[in-house]
């Protein structure tokens, strides 16, 4: 049995098949590939574009959907062993093994807490589904968020055609708070596999990725004849991209600190897209995966911009994922 975890998982040729299938079904939305299929939608944490996405999806190809919004209210052990003298009510080996025999797919929302990476780098929310449930299961954002980069993937293909040697820039931009690094985690997952040369731009060491992905997108660039440069050099980053992706992220070696310690320095606003860095681009597209501050992630010129995917790429998560569902439901 096959889940839906992340694009590292799938193949170059798997993630194209995807993205084409994506294609047929956006020009033609509502089949019946689903018909008489339950899906559970559970979210630990609130969403607009997933849970709207994924049900109407859903609903298009004729299958039915159980959204379970257990953020807060439905603490799950995950822990093998544990001894559940804690807040946890449930362990997720009699959840999953129970929400299977009710659905036929199991899709899952579950950010990681921030307080103990070394632990949260091993997703255990979804680790412990996927080891428990007796159906597939899609990852709808935990530590990566691979049907957001399918989607990035798809309208970058719509706008640029072929993305094999295609320049892009990944560039880290400010937030006051800090967030997830599970978008970026993606794109530079999904950007090296399909053969791009990519270039991460991150303020300082401190804002590094975890060494895993920049392993796997460094291995996936060197398998494509690509490369994977990481700079705090902004013109090196920008000068030449064909595409800039833009995500804020928090420091991983400030995981578990009081927030006040956490906050992004003022300092750090320069990192915002805007029209001088875009200049220096090969008249790059820009994208970013929402929601998204104006003006103080990108600018309203680039966001609005003729160049900007944003709309785009938000509008692709529903084909995509359509073609994940699509492609467990065949297996």
């Amino acid at each position: 049995m096959r889940h839906f975890l992340t694009t590292e998982d799938w193949s170059k040729a798997e993630l194209q098949a995807l993205l084409d299938d994506a294609r047929e079904l956006k020009a033609n939305p509502r089949q019946d590939r689903l018909r008489g299929k339950r899906i559970a939608l559970v979210f630990m944490n609130p969403s607009l574009r997933t849970r709207t996405s994924f049900q109407v999806g859903i609903t298009d190809l004729g299958g039915s959907s159980v959204v379970l919004d257990a953020g807060g209210t439905w603490p799950l052990e995950t822990e093998d062993g544990a001894v559940m003298d804690g807040t946890a009510e449930e362990h997720v080996a009699e959840a999953a093994r129970v929400l299977s025999t009710y659905v036929d797919m199991i899709a899952i929302r579950a950010f990681p807490k921030f307080e103990d990476w070394s632990v949260e780098r091993h997703d255990p929310v979804l680790s412990a589904f996927v080891r428990y449930a007796t159906v597939p299961i899609v990852n709808m954002e935990t530590i990566v968020h691979p049907c957001q980069e399918l989607a990035m993937l798809m309208a970058l293909q719509e706008r640029h055609g072929s993305l094999q040697g295609q320049k892009m820039c990944l560039t880290w931009t400010y937030h006051p708070k800090p967030l997830n690094t599970a978008v970026m985690n993606s794109a530079l997952l999904a950007a090296t596999k399909m053969g791009m040369e990519v270039t991460l731009l991150m303020p300082s060491d401190e804002y590094m990725l975890d060494e895993k992905f920049i392993e796997a997108g460094s291995r996936f660039a060197g398998e494509n004849g690509r490369g994977l440069t990481l700079t705090h050099d902004v013109e090196e980053a920008y000068r030449g991209a064909d595409a800039v992706y833009a995500k804020s992220w928090g420091r991983l070696d400030q995981i578990g600190l009081p927030m006040e310690e956490r906050l992004t320095p003022d300092a750090l606003r320069r990192f915002i897209v805007d029209e001088e860095k875009m200049a220096l681009t090969n008249n790059a597209t820009f994208s970013h995966c929402l929601p998204m501050r104006r003006n103080v992630k990108a600018t309203d010129a680039v966001v609005d911009g003729s160049n900007s995917l944003i709309i785009e790429e938000a509008e692709n998560r529903l084909h995509v994922q359509k073609a994940v569902l699509s492609a467990l439901n065949d297996q």
